[in-house]
C-alpha cells in the first residue's frame, strides 16, 4: 500500500525510484505523442488527404487535452496521482484498439475518435504526472527534474519515427508511384487497405503493453504527494486566495500554449514543411527524428548549467532567443538547409517546459491539481497553431508562413521567461536569488 510523502524543499530524501517509474510514462508519452509526424504522414496517403486535412492527426489528438484536463483533475482527486497514472495507461490503450480497428477498415473520423481516446488517456496521465515530478523535490530545481523527464520522452520520439518507418511507412515512395499509376479505382483502393492495415498489430501491440504498465504502476512503490504540502502560497506571498489571484499561473498556460504550438511545428510538421521543397517521402517520415534528436541535446545542455550557472527562467528567455533565430534562419535558406534550422528549433525548445510547468504552479498550493489541468489544457495549442500554418500557407509562401505563426509564439514565451513569470508574487520577488 503505498505511503502518502509531503515534499518540502529541505527533504533530502532520494528521488531515484520514483523518477525511474515516471520517466518510463514520459517515454511512453513521447513515444506516442511523436508518432503524429509520421501519421500524418501516413493518413495523407492512405486516405488520399490535403494538407489541412492531413493536420486533423494534430487537431484531434491534441484536442484531447483541452476538453478532458479539468476533468481529469477532479478524477485525481478522488484516485491520487498514483491510481489516475494507471487509469490513464488503460485509457490510452483502449484508444489504440479503436485506433488500429478504424485504420484497418479505413475509417478516417473513426481513427480521430481513437486518436482523441489516446490523447484523453495522456491527459490525465499528463496531469497527474507533470506536477508530481515537479513537487517530488525543491521546485526551484523542478526544471532538471522535467529534463530527466524530458529525455526519456524525447529518446522515445527520437525512436518513433523510425520504428513507425520500418512497420508501416517502408517503401512509401514506392507505393506512392503505385498508387498514383494504378489502372483502376478498385486497384488504388486495394494498394491503399493493404498499406493501412499496416498499422493495426501495431497498434494492439501498443494497447497491450499499456495495459501491463498500468498494472506495474499500480502495484509499484511509488509514494503519494500532497501538493498542498508540497508548493505552499506562502513561498510567493498568496494565502488563502483563489486561483484567479494568481496572474502568473494564467500567463503561463498563454505561455504554454504556444510552446506547445512551436514544439509540434518543429517536430510534426517538419515533414510536411519538407515536402514543400519537393523532398522525397522517404526522407521526410524521418525529418521528426532528427528535431527529436535536438531536443536531447537542449535536455543534456540544460541538465547540465540549470540551476548550477543559469536560474531556470533565465534559460527559458535565452531558449526564446535561439527560436526567432532559427525561426529567421529557416526563412532564409532553402531545402535541407532549411529543415535543419526547423530541425534546430528542437534544441531551442527543449527547456520550455520544463521550465515553464513550475515557473507556472509555483506557490499554487491546494490549487496544484486546477493549476496543471489549466496548463495541461494548455496543451490545444498543438492542435491550433499547425492549423494556422496550413491554412496560411495556402495564400502565402509556406516559409513565410511558417516564420509569421513561429516568431510571435518565441516573443511572447521570451516575456513570460524574463517577467510574466514573476507577476504577482510579493514574496518571490522579495526574495528571489539574483540572477532570476
Amino acid at each position: 500500500m503505498a505511503t502518502t510523502q509531503t515534499a518540502t524543499p529541505s527533504q533530502h530524501t532520494s528521488y531515484l525510484g520514483p523518477m525511474l517509474i515516471i520517466g518510463v510514462l514520459f517515454f511512453i508519452f513521447g513515444f506516442v505523442t511523436w508518432l503524429n509526424g509520421p501519421l500524418t504522414i501516413f493518413v495523407k496517403l492512405a486516405f488520399n488527404l490535403d494538407d489541412v486535412s492531413a493536420f486533423l492527426i494534430p487537431v484531434a489528438f491534441y484536442l484531447s487535452y483541452f476538453c478532458l484536463a479539468l476533468p481529469s483533475s477532479m478524477v485525481l482527486r478522488r484516485t491520487g496521482m498514483k491510481k489516475g497514472m494507471a487509469l490513464g495507461l488503460f485509457v490510452m490503450a483502449i484508444g489504440a484498439v479503436l485506433f488500429g480497428e478504424f485504420i484497418n477498415i479505413r475509417i478516417y473520423h473513426g481513427a480521430l475518435v481513437g486518436l482523441f481516446v489516446i490523447g484523453a488517456g495522456l491527459s490525465l496521465l499528463q496531469t497527474a504526472s507533470n506536477p508530481y515530478i515537479s513537487i517530488l523535490g525543491p521546485i526551484d530545481s523542478a526544471a532538471q527534474r522535467i529534463a530527466f523527464m524530458g529525455i526519456c520522452n524525447k529518446v522515445a520520439g527520437a525512436l518513433a519515427p523510425f520504428v513507425f518507418g520500418a512497420l508501416v511507412l517502408n517503401g512509401i515512395d514506392t507505393l506512392d508511384q503505385q498508387v498514383k499509376s494504378a489502372p483502376t479505382a478498385a486497384a488504388r483502393d486495394l494498394l491503399l487497405n493493404s498499406f493501412a492495415a499496416r498499422v493495426y498489430w501495431p497498434y494492439m501491440a501498443m494497447a497491450a503493453l499499456l495495459v501491463l504498465l498500468a498494472i506495474w504502476v499500480v502495484r509499484s512503490s511509488l509514494p503519494e504527494i500532497k501538493p498542498a504540502g508540497a508548493n505552499d502560497e506562502q513561498a510567493i506571498g498568496h494565502s488563502g486566495r483563489s486561483i484567479f489571484s494568481f496572474p502568473h499561473m494564467w500567463l503561463g498556460v498563454l505561455c504554454l500554449f504556444l510552446y506547445v504550438g512551436v514544439e509540434v511545428m518543429a517536430g510534426d510538421a517538419i515533414g510536411i514543411y519538407g515536402q514543400g521543397f519537393g523532398l522525397p517521402l522517404d526522407s521526410t517520415k524521418h525529418f521528426t527524428s532528427y528535431t527529436m534528436l535536438g531536443m536531447l541535446a537542449g535536455y543534456g545542455v540544460g541538465l547540465l548549467v540549470i540551476p548550477r550557472f543559469i536560474s531556470q527562467q533565465r534559460y527559458l528567455a535565452v531558449s526564446a532567443i535561439l527560436g526567432v533565430a532559427f525561426a529567421i534562419g529557416a526563412y532564409v535558406t532553402h531545402g535541407y538547409a532549411s529543415v535543419a534550422f526547423v530541425a534546430a528549433l528542437g534544441f531551442a525548445n527543449a527547456m520550455m517546459w520544463p521550465a515553464i510547468f513550475p515557473l507556472a504552479i509555483k506557490g499554487l498550493g491546494k490549487h496544484t491539481e486546477a493549476a496543471s489541468a489549466l496548463l495541461i489544457m494548455g496543451i490545444v495549442g498543438g492542435a491550433l497553431i499547425p492549423q494556422v500554418f496550413v491554412h496560411l500557407k495556402q495564400v502565402i509562401d509556406f516559409q513565410l508562413a511558417f516564420l509569421c505563426v513561429m516568431v510571435p509564439c518565441y516573443l511572447y514565451i521570451l516575456y513570460y521567461g524574463v517577467a510574466g513569470h514573476r507577476i504577482g508574487q510579493t514574496a518571490a520577488r522579495s526574495s528571489a536569488p539574483q540572477g532570476t
